[in-house]
């Protein structure tokens, strides 16, 4: 038999990809269901299957085509792979165009509040070592805040630990820069996920987790939003974050309400989508305001 004929093991980015494709459509299972209000015994009876088999099949263990077929008549939807260009759709913070469009819309808010602002901020610490997405602060009211944006957690153990890294160092190695000599006396850190189904669902299933890293309400964040930093005191909060600005509704809402919030996005394609939207909108406006001031110059110019 030629050797192109003999199957050859998964390398670990092969099984990296079954994973992340068996865990998003786990999520759009576990959404859809949820959106009808059954139960897992109820999915299960409809598609022929056990409520175990569904369970596992929404929390990423991948069940065969003809299962995942089951599921999707019984749910009433079309079974569908996207395949999306991982060089476009990185998961690093300088790739991620929606990572960048939360940073960005964080960084504009905290700036039109008169603090110091700085995106991608480095710190040192002997052997640890990173950057902070988002970092604010007030040297006159000894006031820091340091956001960690995460739009997916392919790796939830990896992204904690990046997290407690910077909740450990980060605010004092920004104090040390800004010669801050006793450092902040106020210290809020918060991680913010995407507003997405696919994050919900992470949430939900490793809830004790994220309470474990993120133990405090959001009040303190949303001081900050508000321009009105808090009292002296070290709190970690999570959120859930919508970078898009959609009239009367919140920007954001902590750990307890995002356990039963409905999601503004189905995934990550959709807020991309959004991000580059949004972007389009704004370099329109951008050239349309650059239009006006070369005009103002060039009637100024010539009268």
């Amino acid at each position: 038999m030629s050797p192109r004929g003999v199957p050859q093991p998964a390398t670990e980015p092969i099984l990296r990809a079954a994973r992340r494709v068996a865990g998003e459509v786990g999520v759009e299972i576990h959404e859809e269901r949820r959106r009808r209000r059954w139960t897992l015994r109820e999915l299960g009876r409809r598609a022929g299957l056990t409520a175990t088999a569904v369970r596992q099949m929404e929390t990423g263990r991948a069940g065969s085509v003809e299962a995942y077929a089951r599921v999707a008549i019984a749910l009433g939807v079309r079974p569908e792979l996207h395949l999306v260009d991982e060089r476009r759709a990185s998961a690093g913070p300088g790739q991620d165009v929606v990572h960048s469009w939360m940073g960005d819309v964080q960084a504009g808010h905290l700036q039109r509040l008169g603090f110091s602002v700085s995106v991608d901020e480095p710190y040192q610490h002997f052997q640890f070592a990173g950057r902070g997405d988002v970092v604010a602060w007030s040297v006159e009211r000894s006031a820091f805040l340091h956001i960690e944006n995460r739009t997916r957690f392919p790796n939830l153990q990896e992204s904690i630990g990046s997290y407690n890294a910077k909740r450990a160092y980060l605010a004092a190695a920004v104090a040390d820069r800004v010669r801050l000599r006793r450092g902040f006396a106020t210290v809020t850190h918060v991680m913010c996920g995407l507003w997405s189904a696919e994050v919900g669902h992470v949430l939900r299933l490793r809830t004790a987790t994220f309470r474990a890293a993120c133990p405090d309400a959001d009040d303190a964040f949303e001081a900050w939003w508000r321009g009105e930093p808090p009292p002296a005191g070290v709190t970690s909060a999570f959120v859930l974050f919508d970078p898009h600005d959609r009239p009367r509704r919140r920007r954001c809402v902590g750990l307890d309400r995002a356990l039963m919030a409905d999601a503004r996005y189905r995934g990550y394609g959709d807020a991309a989508a959004a991000a580059r939207g949004a972007i389009g909108r704004n370099e329109a406006r951008v050239h349309a305001d650059d239009s006006r001031v070369a005009h103002r110059h060039l009637n100024g110019a010539n009268p």
